[in-house]
């Protein structure tokens, strides 16, 4: 009896232990973490119950606008909502121009439809989240043996192809993102548009930059598919990605 009343004891301190090491406390080991937890908790809280938002976030979505410099941040509570718009960043830097990353040095910020893959606690700007750039699109249209790669959204407000923002937001973005990964999220969406495809001045610019890029015409309007989508329905659709490299759109 006693053999099993021992096996039984470390059985359960060993579910005890598990328990407590969820995601969000193991990025609070880290101190910079730790720290934006202690500073951003309660207002982050605070502006949820403000917007009517359950707290913490159970899924996110991040979408970007390289014209328009735009970082928004999408929450909702499962898959059968609709997601609701939380807060939009500005992006504070931005290197190289309209259209996607097609190889390391570049300095192209990527175009197309990710998830964030890494954090990275102890990142040289403050705090980072990793996208899983290339993708399978941008391994077929990329250079095959340098696409580049290493693409954050980070702080400290400078880039050479990733998506910066100021310190105080990436702490937050950085929260907001392992409360979802907490809570079963392992893949939380991060599409990279070229333009806010609903504002005139960015449309006419980007109709301006493609006249005599007839490719790059053709994979902007595929992204655009995705934007009208999610414009209308508050839902992301599933995307593909066909033998050339085209994204998709099944539903």
């Amino acid at each position: 009896m006693k053999t099993v009343f021992c096996a039984v004891a470390i059985q359960l301190l060993c579910y005890t232990v598990i328990a407590q090491n969820s995601f969000v406390d193991l990025q609070r080991n880290f101190p910079k973490v730790e720290l934006a937890f202690e500073t951003n908790t309660d207002t982050l809280q605070k502006q949820f119950e403000a917007q009517h938002l359950s707290w913490p976030p159970k899924q996110l979505y991040i979408r970007s606008f390289k014209y328009d410099s735009q970082l928004e941040v999408w929450v909702r509570n499962n898959s059968k909502e609709n997601f609701k718009l939380f807060k939009t960043y500005k992006v504070c830097a931005l290197s190289g121009g309209l259209g996607p990353k097609r190889m390391e040095g570049d300095f192209q910020v990527p175009e197309g439809f990710y998830y964030i893959n890494s954090f990275n606690p102890n990142s040289n700007y403050h705090l980072s989240l990793g996208i899983n750039y290339p993708n399978i699109s941008d391994a077929l249209l990329s250079d095959s043996l340098k696409p580049g790669g290493e693409i954050y959204i980070h702080g400290n407000c400078i880039t050479v192809g990733c998506i910066p923002i100021k310190d105080n937001q990436i702490e937050e973005l950085y929260l907001l993102a392992s409360f979802a990964k907490d809570n079963g999220q392992d893949f939380i969406p991060v599409h990279i548009f070229p333009i806010r495809y609903n504002t005139p001045k960015s449309s006419e610019y980007l109709a301006k930059t493609t006249k005599d890029d007839h490719e790059y015409q053709h994979f902007a309007t595929r992204l655009k598919e995705v934007y009208d989508h999610f414009e209308q329905h508050k839902k992301l659709p599933l995307i593909s990605v066909n033998k050339k490299g085209d994204y998709v759109v099944l539903n």
